[in-house]
């Protein structure tokens, strides 16, 4: 295999790859990296599949469940790999810094393939290293990734391999990435026994994101697509009975499956799913307060805060500064 082809293709030769966990990752997406090339290598009987965990600094990692994973050492031990991925999640505007991103920028040509999982995308974008691919990050990022970067072509899908650049929206679309990985060079039968390890079963990277990703077989289908058309309409939320129209329902039958499947009303679950979204994005990006109402559908800052604060105990600039 020449250095220069794709790590997506058929090999018998060790890949190695450079795992770099920054601070407010998830520990599962983590695991969704490297656990499936742990059982790769358990099934085979050999070390197909190297890795190393590093840090910017090559301290420990401060990751999201309160727990700190250890590093081999500094972005610059991660040379001689075949690869990067950057691991990110939450306040990726304050652990990716400009020493981070130049120095990525210094090191990217040394490697045949990076990569990016969850806000990883955002950090690679930021570093000019996504521009003229096709990349995506978790489906609450698209909007803004696509708006900050015009260079970079944003799509929903679940992971996106574009020539040396590949990019997952969250866990389990890196797990899928993996496996799809893990399938390109070592066959179809090695994925499947990988899958089946895991008690799951690998998605195709082109099927769209969403925060329903697998149907709930306890969520009424209907409700589940009124949850699907909220979503799609964080910035102009629509009024109950217009989603029971585009549903073939009743207004009074959506609120009535609504109440037995989540206990809940239309309206007071798709004003949640507003407020959830604004709190993400006064907590993960600099985007002004007024600015994050008219995002989340709210006609007027006032509005908002009266809103947020009932939802919350906090106002919006509290929850921002909390998490300075």
């Amino acid at each position: 295999m020449t250095k220069s082809a794709t790590i997506f293709s058929p090999s018998r030769e060790p890949l190695s790859l450079a795992a770099l966990v920054l601070p407010q990752a998830s520990i599962l997406e983590v695991a969704s990296v490297l656990d499936p090339l742990r059982s790769a290598n358990r099934h085979l009987g050999e070390e197909r599949f190297r890795w190393r965990v590093v840090s910017h600094d090559g301290q420990a990692v401060p990751l999201t469940c309160g727990i700190e994973l250890p590093s081999t050492g500094p972005l610059a031990s991660a040379e001689g790999a075949d690869a990067l991925v950057v691991i990110a999640g939450f306040r990726q505007y304050e652990v990716a810094t400009r020493a981070l991103i130049r120095d990525l920028r210094r090191i990217a040509p040394r490697f045949r393939a990076i990569g990016g999982v969850d806000a990883g995308g955002w950090v690679l974008a930021r570093a000019g290293l996504l521009d003229g691919h096709r990349a995506t990050v978790h489906w609450e990022d698209h909007e803004d990734l696509a708006a900050a970067h015009p260079a970079v072509d944003v799509v929903h899908d679940r992971y996106v391999i574009s020539g040396p650049r590949f990019t997952a929206g969250g866990a389990a679309p890196a797990a899928d990435l993996m496996l799809h990985l893990i399938r390109a060079r070592c066959g179809p039968a090695l994925a499947l026994q990988v899958a089946a390890s895991f008690i799951t079963v690998a998605r195709d990277g082109a099927e769209p994101q969403s925060s329903l990703p697998v149907p709930d077989r306890n969520l009424d289908p209907r409700v589940a697509a009124a949850i699907a058309r909220m979503e799609a309409r964080i910035d102009t939320p629509e009024p109950a009975a217009r989603t029971a129209r585009a549903l073939g329902l009743s207004t009074r039958r959506l609120e009535g499956l609504f109440q037995e499947n989540l206990g809940t009303t239309p309206g007071q679950h798709g004003l949640d799913l507003r407020l959830q979204a604004a709190r993400r994005m006064l907590v993960d990006t600099r985007h002004p307060v007024q600015e994050v109402a008219l995002r989340t559908g709210f006609s007027s800052p006032s509005a908002f805060a009266r809103a947020f604060r009932r939802r919350f105990g906090i106002s919006p600039l509290d929850a921002r500064r909390a998490v300075a």
